[in-house]
């Protein structure tokens, strides 16, 4: 058959290299156009538009699909559009062109987290199980019905970047599964069961961590918004990255937890704690204003005492 591949960020590259190296032709790869990156704010091509060019694909930039892209696609005589983490809408007519519509590699058990940021919600949420879902493409946001589904486990300390790079690939395996099924008329689709939730993409304010609630909470927290927005509290007036946390380990009264106030920071064995609502985290790695990334205890010691010191 013959394909667009559209995507952006580099969850996306996985299905776009599975793809390319199958029997199915891709006449084009979609992709949003290059945004300044870093500190020098270089534009950069995305990591799918990169991947395009060292496979030497034809690639079509815009950030939305208007009447132009949807006439460019018109011409391809396409038999399936694929979409991952695209980044815009497709309309109707953008939809209908290709014979057998699109298909889309959601990072959810569909009809749960449907949105833009279903695997940062469900780490957040503290979530041990998800799943990669491809599902056909309709106009309304993540309901069309699901072709294949692969059950994902969320390790206990995985920050949802690791999540979601692990599951790229999982689902490459899937999309290609679910092609090949459109190909040859074996693929079928139902409807989604279940009540939906959302998964709003995540905004700055998002990853204001709050030390007032249980440990378990906090550290899914983090978690869940590392690396994007990133984790942060307060140091009296400095903001101070959180990049790095893990539970406070149990398993004897040699173990037992200090009891710290939420926010309170103390050095305890070599290790930088924290105070929760119910218990201290470890903070492993942070990154204070203007410094690169940092081993958290060797921070708190450069602190001249921890006495008072409280992140909010």
């Amino acid at each position: 058959m013959r394909l667009v591949v559209a995507g952006s960020p580099a969850a996306a590259v996985p299905t776009l290299r599975r793809l390319a190296a199958s029997d199915h032709e891709i006449a084009a790869v979609l992709t949003r156009p290059p945004t300044p990156q870093g500190r020098k704010r270089v534009l950069t091509p995305t990591p799918v538009a990169q991947v395009a060019a060292e496979l030497g694909l034809p690639v079509i930039e815009a950030s939305r699909v208007d009447a132009t892209v949807t006439e460019q696609l018109a011409g391809l005589d396409l038999d399936l559009g694929v979409i991952v983490a695209y980044g815009a809408l497709l309309r109707r007519a953008a939809l209908d062109v290709p014979q057998h519509g699109w298909v889309n590699l959601h990072f959810s058990d569909l009809p749960a987290y449907r949105g833009a940021a279903p695997v940062q919600r469900a780490v957040m949420a503290g979530d041990t199980r998800t799943a990669a879902t491809v599902f056909q493409l309709v106009e309304a946001l993540d309901a069309g019905p699901v072709f294949a589904t692969e059950p994902f486990d969320i390790d206990a300390d995985a920050t949802a970047g690791e999540v979601l790079a692990a599951m790229a690939e999982v689902g490459a395996d899937v999309v290609a599964r679910v092609v090949d099924g459109i190909a040859d008329g074996s693929a079928t689709a139902s409807d989604q069961v279940g009540q939906p939730t959302t998964a709003p993409k995540t905004t700055i304010e998002d990853g204001h961590v709050d030390f007032a609630r249980p440990a378990a909470v906090v550290h899914a927290h983090v978690r869940g918004v590392t690396p994007e927005p990133g984790a942060f509290a307060h140091l009296g007036d400095a903001r101070v990255k959180l990049l790095r946390a893990s539970r406070f380990p149990t398993g004897g009264p040699e173990q037992s937890a200090p009891s710290l106030a939420p926010g309170a920071l103390r050095l305890d064995d070599g290790r930088l704690l924290v105070g929760t609502a119910d218990g201290p985290l470890v903070l492993t790695e942070v990154q204070p204003a203007g410094k690169k990334p940092m081993d958290a205890a060797a921070w708190a010691r450069g602190l001249g005492g921890l006495e008072g010191k409280v992140l909010a």
